[in-house]
């Protein structure tokens, strides 16, 4: 039996040769997948009861190993990473110094606070900011490095180090994938799955700049081509702000014959803002992008709310509906969104005692693992939520044959990518109305991406193959 062995780079190859079919393929059985782990019997290798209960390793230097063990359709794996101490403290609250702390102000200036790109190419933003740093590489861009450890010579690019190891049903194993980039590009897979058919995704915001802020944005922009007008990157660090968006546009610079699905210059609809805390303004920009916004995507691993509950909760946060992902924080001291947030989310809503205009609630918080975000995920457990008050990603949509039975019967045409449930209510909520979803990953996500890619991988020869390990 053959193994195929994906190094960084390899993954990265086939990741950016993704457009928008691959993606909702890529959707469709990962989709699949969820919704046999949240509604099948035993009967099923993706039903819950076959999913174990990942592993804690807390280590003398601070850092976590993870062992994630899962099972699939086509066979089992495993997922080994290990999380060194993240810089977590997030974005300043504003009660608080909005000042940046002296490591990062030694690599940013009060005019790398905001910036804005609007029509523009990739190397007009490099040209336009005297203070980037000049030995910074393209591959340190939205790997998590900020500009002061590239500075100082760190090697660390990353916060997560591993592999997924992949065995078909036999026990064979078949694949061996770096889960650097595997694990940011499965993490946004999973959180874009609601963004297909949301209603409006005109204005979207985006907390962190590292590789989970990267795939979000990416994958959005494949997803809905041509409708983000404005796109705001909030983050501590300017330079890995400036990074990620230049990745954007030029992922693959040492390829001459790559071409980018997203394009190869900025969307002239798209205007982009990158916001630090030094500017001098930025609790108005913040709550101004916070307002404005259709979807936001938080992916920073912060111990503390990154804006107030109000923007949301009060009734001029109301009166838009929002799609908001949060996957940056995986511990229950960590969180993103404050508790009353998603308190407000669950909380039973009377329509004819409010008199202003309201989104639609769906009384509950979307999770990836209800088990899994009720012991780690720090924003329901801070706001003590019930299992009843959250419901899994995997219930909400129709498995694929499914879908084509019904779209068949009605005499309509089959839509690529993910189909939610026949429900009319829910469909108006997914779609227009305020939707958190909180994820703290699954092994399964890892197990089936994996092995899309290995298939992947062997059809176009990328990677090394060890014939009859």
């Amino acid at each position: 039996m053959p193994l195929t062995v994906l190094g960084d780079q390899d993954v990265s190859r086939i990741l950016h040769s993704l457009d928008r079919d691959d993606i909702l393929k890529l959707q469709q059985s990962l989709a699949d997948a969820l919704h046999w782990y949240s509604t099948s019997s035993d009967a099923n290798d993706c039903c819950s009861d076959f999913q174990p209960e990942r592993t804690h390793l807390k280590r003398r230097d601070g850092s976590t190993t993870l062992f994630m063990p899962a099972s699939g359709m086509t066979g089992q794996g495993v997922k080994v990473v290990t999380i060194s101490p993240p810089d977590a403290s997030g974005l300043p609250t504003l009660a608080e110094n909005l000042s940046l702390s002296s490591r990062e102000s030694s690599t940013s200036s009060p005019r790398d606070s905001i910036f804005t790109v609007s029509s523009t190419d990739v190397s007009s933003i490099s040209s336009s900011l005297p203070h980037a740093s000049s030995n910074t590489s393209v591959d340190d861009i939205g790997s998590g490095t900020d500009a002061s450890s590239v500075k100082h010579g760190c090697s660390s690019a990353s916060t997560i180090r591993g592999s997924v190891t992949l065995l078909d049903g036999l026990g064979n194993t078949v694949g061996l994938i770096n889960a650097e980039e595997l694990t940011a590009f499965r993490t946004a897979l999973a959180s874009t799955m609601l963004l297909k058919k949301r209603q409006s995704v005109h204005d979207l915001t985006v907390f962190g700049a590292g590789k989970q802020a990267y795939w979000h944005i990416r994958l959005a922009m494949l997803l809905r081509p041509g409708e983000i007008h404005h796109l705001n990157v909030i983050t501590r660090n300017f330079e890995s702000a400036r990074k990620c968006v230049m990745r954007l546009y030029n992922p693959m610079p040492n390829d001459p014959n790559y071409v980018n699905p997203i394009g190869e210059k900025y969307n002239s609809k798209t205007k982009t803002n990158l916001l630090t805390p030094m500017h001098t303004e930025y609790e108005r920009l913040l709550k101004e992008y916070v307002r404005s916004s259709n979807v936001i995507f938080c992916t920073t691993p912060s111990t503390t709310p990154l804006f107030p509950p109000g923007y949301l909760t009060n009734p001029e946060g109301r009166k838009k509906g929002r799609y908001i992902a949060c996957i940056g924080s995986y511990k229950p001291h960590m969180v993103e969104l404050h508790p009353d947030i998603l308190r407000y989310a669950v909380a039973p809503h009377h329509e004819h005692r409010h008199f202003h205009k309201r989104q639609k609630e769906g009384g509950a918080v979307i999770v990836d693992t209800v088990t899994g975000c009720l012991k780690e995920a720090g924003e329901v457990i801070q706001a003590k939520l019930l299992p009843d008050q959250v419901v899994e990603l995997g219930e909400l949509f129709m498995l694929k044959r499914d879908a084509e039975k019904r779209m068949a019967e009605n005499g309509e045409k089959m839509e690529s990518g993910c189909n939610f449930q026949d429900n009319s209510g829910l469909k108006e909520w997914l779609t227009k109305g305020n939707v958190i979803y909180k994820s703290v990953g699954l092994g399964l996500m890892d197990i089936v991406v994996g092995n899309e890619l290995i298939n992947k991988a062997r059809e176009r020869s990328i990677g090394t193959t060890i014939d009859n390990f």
